[in-house]
């Protein structure tokens, strides 16, 4: 009897041995307040099963990828990174629960990686446990804005300097018109609000038309637009299937009008098999990435070799992947990760860091001013398609003008 329990804490010792030492993702968070010794715990808020699934599951698989090689290199100062998640589906009612379980599971800094309206409703969340978070693929200006943004962090350009860029393109093609094309889920609506107001600056919206995500029909949605008679379109989507629908719909029974779209489509690879024929030909996204620039050639090289040379980087990779790294660029300057405040301070004092997105040159920084970490414009490449629904690189007819701010 004595030696059967002698065997089993020998087991239960070596099991905790093995799980410090690897990168430990624990997807129902480990019940443990704090971090053991020789770790730095990693929350991550991973839409896995909501409608922000088909972005959020591309970052999550590269915050992952990161951690193990950071980990695989001796991890932030000898101290190996532990990964706590939770899934809040971008749902903004569930975004605090999931957020404060992760600081209770020891969480010292947080990736919010689910979409723009849950990481609203988390930023208080966050404010209130003092612990720096960065919402790697969000969009929504008002992620890293007053109010509660005093521990919240994004990288990308938001959404208003995406409609300076329709509008842009607009003048430049001599459009007077669009209607807009949405899903019904809260991220959306917030980037809506965002977007919609600054395009009726520079052309007539004559159509807005929205649907739920799950839709499985937006033929009468379609019609409307085509009656409103728009110069070009735009579809402000999450992506997955609703975006799929939306394009074959519109390509189907609008065909040559032009249709602009967010970055969803162009960073969601599975997306494009699924839409038909051609579909896609009259699409403009939001794109982020430049083959030129050698931190994107770098990753991508990375990203290959782990998932093999057919895999497709996006901008959603490239986000991710730098989330990770500002921390513990944050983390190694503030001497570790117990004080959260001094990692905030260490934050705020990033500047000049190389985008592994947008265009060659194109950096990301704070300051206790700016938590939108986009140095300027450069991290926007207005890109387009082919005819056989593949990317076919930075749109001719326009792009924004790389100035700084």
């Amino acid at each position: 009897m004595k030696s059967q329990r002698l065997l089993a804490l020998l087991g239960a010792a070596t099991l905790a041995v093995s799980l410090a030492a690897c990168a430990a993702d624990d997807t129902s968070g480990s019940g443990d307040a704090g971090a053991a010794d020789g770790e730095i715990v990693f929350g991550l808020d991973e839409d896995s099963t909501g409608p922000g699934a088909a972005y959020a599951v591309i970052a999550g698989k590269t915050i992952r990828f990161a951690i193990d090689e950071i980990n695989a290199a001796g991890g932030i100062d000898g101290q190996q990174i532990r990964v706590v998640v939770g899934n809040d589906e971008s749902d903004p009612t569930k975004t605090p629960t999931v957020v404060r379980k992760l600081v209770d599971d020891g969480a010292q800094v947080i990736l919010l990686d689910t979409g723009s309206g849950a990481v609203l409703q988390g930023k208080s969340v966050v404010k209130q446990a003092g612990i720096p978070a960065i919402a790697p693929t969000a969009v929504t200006t008002s992620v890293a804005e007053a109010p509660d943004n005093e521990f919240t962090y994004m990288l990308a350009n938001g959404v208003d300097q995406f409609a300076e860029a329709y509008c842009g393109a607009m003048e430049t093609k001599g459009y007077e018109s669009i209607a807009v094309l949405s899903d019904a889920s809260p991220a959306i609506d917030n980037i809506n609000k965002l977007i919609i107001p600054i395009l009726e600056d520079c052309v007539e919206v004559v159509a807005e038309e929205s649907a739920p995500v799950d839709a499985a029909d937006l033929t009468a949605q379609a019609a409307r637009i085509k009656q409103a008679d728009p110069d070009a379109i735009l579809v402000s989507s999450l992506g997955g299937n609703f975006e799929v629908l939306a394009h074959n719909t519109l390509h189907q029974q609008i065909p040559g009008v032009l249709r602009f779209s967010l970055a969803s489509i162009g960073n969601q690879p599975d997306s494009w098999a699924r839409t038909n024929k051609g579909a896609l030909a009259d699409v403009v996204y939001m794109g982020a990435l430049d083959m030129d620039n050698p931190k994107t050639q770098e990753l991508e090289k990375k990203l290959k070799e782990a998932n093999g040379d057919d895999y497709r980087l996006t901008a959603y990779d490239a986000q991710a992947y730098d989330s990770v790294y500002l921390l513990k660029a944050a983390i190694e300057a503030a001497g570790g990760a117990d004080d959260p405040v001094a990692v905030r301070d260490a934050l705020d004092e990033i500047t000049g860091f190389e985008a592994s997105f947008g265009q060659p040159g194109f950096t990301l920084s704070f300051s206790p001013d700016k938590h939108m970490g986009a140095d300027g414009l450069c991290g926007l490449v207005l890109s387009g398609f082919d005819e056989d629904n593949e990317p076919s690189g930075a749109w001719e007819d326009y792009q924004v003008a790389c100035e700084s701010e």
